[in-house]
């Protein structure tokens, strides 16, 4: 599980960051890659990276303001260019699907594949597999705003290999009945416990993303526990009062939330034009010293999210 950066500004872009975007990659849980809202040019971004547009299987949009849906047009056009493109589900709120029919139906633009809209207008789960469990929440902006939280179910515990040999398994197809949790005759007569032979389940990791908000409590029922949380940061700290008035945040707001929620780690984004070279490096700054596992990312940045309790500076 990586996660990459493809657009870290806000509003508008500069020269230094795009508008913003982010893709999930689970290629090796899923083989597909998600993405996390698609400003203007998200397609280009995508182009700097290995990111394959056909693996992209689900994109989750958390407003409709035009920084964080203008990119996708072009981008579900492009993809129908890449041959074997497989249906593409969009979730977002109320809206979002007559902005993008509207632009593909002007622009006399035919998708090769099926695109599935799902609106998000409530709290809760908007989508299960049999790997992971995506909860969306309201948040407190201008217009309606989601944030997502990304849970990957428990993992069955490995093979206690030790042990299983310690009781006279031979190495075999029988240590892989084991593995599977099923139960195994042995020579002697003895019946074992598959179960018995299993470490406990391993528990999922967890991404929150959250995007354009005032702090608000269910940013912190999103983060609760999180190995990661993505957290936007438009404002420095001293400008809650201009945060307030624009419905966003600050980097210490967003540092207060990483240290409620427990999490493993925050990541900066989102950020303003104003806040250039020292000025970008003051936000992260002030952020640490509120939640020392603080990053404020930049356009392409990607991260390896480790397994849960391994957490890295």
């Amino acid at each position: 599980m990586e996660i990459q950066f493809l657009g870290t500004g806000a509003g508008q872009p500069s020269t230094k960051r795009n508008v913003a975007g982010l893709a999930l990659k689970l290629l090796e849980e899923l083989n597909e890659v998600w993405l996390f809202d698609a400003g203007e040019a998200t397609q280009h971004q995508i182009l700097e990276t290995n990111i394959r547009p056909r693996k992209i299987t689900k994109i989750f949009i958390s407003h409709n303001h035009g920084d964080h849906i203008f990119g996708l047009p072009g981008l579900l056009s492009s993809r129908s260019f890449q041959g074997d493109a497989s249906p593409l589900t969009i979730y977002g709120p109320a809206g979002l699907e007559q902005f993008v029919r509207a632009a593909l139906r002007v622009s006399r633009a035919h998708l090769s594949y099926p695109v599935r809209f799902v609106v998000v207008d409530h709290d809760g789960q908007i989508f299960a597999n049999d790997k992971f469990t995506v909860y969306a929440a309201k948040l407190d902006h201008r217009v309606p705003s989601y944030g997502y939280r990304i849970v990957e179910n428990a993992r069955p515990g490995e093979l206690l290999i030790d042990k299983a040999l310690a009781a006279g398994v031979p190495k075999g197809p029988l240590l892989g009945k084991l593995k599977a949790g099923e139960d195994v005759a042995l020579a002697d007569g003895r019946i074992l416990h598959g179960p018995d032979f299993i470490g406990p389940a391993q528990p999922g990791r967890v991404v929150t993303i959250i995007y354009d908000t005032r702090t608000t409590p269910s940013i912190d029922r999103l983060a609760k526990n999180a190995d990661v949380l993505v957290h936007e940061s438009t404002f420095a700290n001293g400008e809650e009062k201009m945060a307030r008035q624009y419905y966003h945040s600050t980097c210490t707001q967003a540092a207060a939330c990483a240290k409620r929620a427990h999490a493993g780690r925050l990541f900066l984004t989102h950020v303003s034009a104003r806040y250039t070279g020292k000025g970008a490096r003051q936000l992260e700054k002030e952020a640490k010293k509120i939640f020392p596992r603080t990053k404020l990312v930049y356009d392409l940045d990607a991260f390896e999210i480790p397994m849960k309790g391994d957490h890295h500076e």
